[in-house]
């Protein structure tokens, strides 16, 4: 019997998926484990695997365009067997997203028309162009005259992504008067927002004014830190970096101050009995917190490990949603971009997220003279309704008492 398969909630902020890529065509053969297609969530790119035996009768979404979560994105059964019946009855079928669904063609064939947007002939400048109802509102929307556009669509109709992709050229007149008195011409560059950055605006904005934040600043000699990492590398299966330093004492802070490990739910405060540190990675299309799980019960190779290989896995895009989710706690470091200090946003759920800058040499009294040390700056961003601003500035002492004498979060 034929089967539908529906956009998964590939993580919890999830509301749709966009389809980057179809692996398999209709009329290919599909077994439990095949990789059907590339889909692009709110946090990372991942591979849809199939679960299904039989033949991929039909194919919703295009690439390119967005399906919400549990909206129709194909159907798998028997060859040739009938599906219509299917599509009809399913009110969860995103219709914006199936405007130029692939459908079947031989051997298998359908009349299936339930999520296939019409075709229609409008009217402008003097000849007649086709395009979907959606992209002709678009593109009215926008103030587009859409018999400029060139339609990708079946048979040459103009489709949605058309309209979305669409940049009106610039008059050779006007580009000359441009070009005359300022010696160059003007232009810009559209990029559309991907999932994961719409996400990012999103979360992010909420969090900002949603969320009381206050910074607390401290400076940290590192000149310890650097001759342990030092002596723990020549020893470790794996080298550790300060970063992995840095969460191995959040971790330890964290255990000794519960306040600062916990999240605001609305109407009561969550305190967290396990310690997850998030540690932000920048990627091309925005930022990916993967996530060390009870960090505080790890040692330093193994966090070092685990990171690593969080990391690559992140920019190999195969991540998987238990690997990015869970944060207690939010590590963002800009050091290795030689950025000294700066303050982050909090990174929901947590109450609190630590912006780490560069270590750098300074000058420095000692004794009758002078001598040059190492110091890092760190930024502790607090949500003021669950932490308080003594609570936080304790925090950061204990902190600051494990990065400068690195042993005493070892033992």
């Amino acid at each position: 019997m034929a089967e539908v398969i529906r956009m998964p909630r590939l993580s919890d902020t999830m509301t749709e998926g966009k389809i980057v890529s179809w692996n398999k065509k209709v009329g290919d053969k599909i077994k439990p484990g095949d990789v059907l297609a590339e889909v692009e969530t709110d946090k990372a790119t991942m591979e849809l695997e199939s679960y299904n035996d039989g033949v991929l009768l039909y194919i919703g979404v295009e690439a390119g365009n967005a399906v919400i979560v549990d909206g129709i994105l194909a159907v798998v059964g028997k060859a040739g067997e009938s599906f219509d019946t299917l599509l009809v009855a399913a009110p969860s079928a995103p219709a914006a997203s199936t405007e130029n669904p692939v459908v079947a063609s031989s051997p298998v064939e359908t009349t299936t028309t339930a999520s296939v947007a019409p075709v229609v002939e409008i009217e402008s400048s003097d000849e007649r162009v086709k395009a979907s109802p959606l992209a002709k509102k678009i593109a009215a929307d926008k103030g587009i005259d859409i018999s400029k556009l060139a339609g990708s669509g079946d048979g040459g109709r103009v489709i949605k992504k058309d309209v979305d992709q669409y940049t009106p050229v610039v008059e050779k007149a006007a580009t000359a008067a441009v070009a005359m008195y300022t010696g160059g011409t003007e232009g810009h560059t559209d990029i559309p927002l991907t999932s994961m950055r719409k996400t990012i605006a999103r979360r992010l904005s909420e969090s900002m004014f949603g969320a009381p934040h206050f910074y607390l600043n401290m400076e940290m000699n590192m000149d310890n830190a650097m001759v342990a990492r030092a002596a723990i590398n020549e020893v470790s299966p794996v080298k550790v970096s300060f970063n992995d330093m840095i969460i191995k004492a959040c971790a330890a802070a964290l255990r000794m101050h519960p306040d600062v490990n916990s999240s605001w739910m609305g109407d009561y405060i969550r305190q967290n009995h396990h310690i997850h540190i998030g540690s932000a990675l920048a990627m091309p299309d925005g930022l990916i917190v993967p996530v060390i799980k009870f960090a505080d019960q790890k040692s330093l190779s193994q966090i070092a490990t685990e990171a690593k290989g969080l990391y690559a896995k992140a920019k190999d895009k195969k991540i998987q949603p238990a690997e990015f989710t869970g944060n207690t706690f939010t590590i963002s470091n800009l050091g290795m971009m030689d950025i000294e200090d700066f303050t982050a946003i909090i990174n929901p759920p947590d109450s609190c997220i630590l912006a780490v800058g560069k270590i750098k040499e300074v000058v420095v009294k000692k004794g009758d003279g002078f001598a040059v040390s190492n110091v890092m700056k760190v930024t502790l961003s607090c949500d003021h309704r669950s932490v308080d601003g003594a609570v936080g500035a304790s925090f950061l002492q204990t902190l600051k008492k494990f990065i400068e004498n690195p042993v005493t979060m070892l033992v």
